[in-house]
C-alpha cells in the first residue's frame, strides 16, 4: 500500500506541475468530440463524456503495468 501511495502522489504532483507552469499544455482536454457543452445566458452546463472515457483508459493501462 505504501508504494501505491508514492506513485500516486507522484503523479499528482506531475499533473499539479504540468498545469501550473504549462497552461496551454492541456487546453485540449475537455474540448475532445463527444463532450458535451451547453452554455446559455444563466446556466452552463458540462459532461465530459469522451474526456474521463479516455482518463479510465489511461487510468485502467497503468494499474495494469503496476499491478504485480
Amino acid at each position: 500500500m505504501p508504494k501505491w501511495l508514492i506513485i500516486a502522489g507522484i503523479i499528482l504532483i506531475a499533473i499539479g506541475l504540468l498545469l501550473h507552469y504549462a497552461p496551454g499544455a492541456l487546453s485540449w482536454f475537455g474540448r475532445l468530440p463527444g463532450d458535451i457543452r451547453i452554455e446559455n445566458e444563466r446556466t452552463r452546463v458540462y459532461i465530459p463524456i469522451t474526456s474521463m472515457i479516455l482518463v479510465s483508459l489511461v487510468l485502467s493501462l497503468l494499474i495494469r503495468l503496476f499491478r504485480s
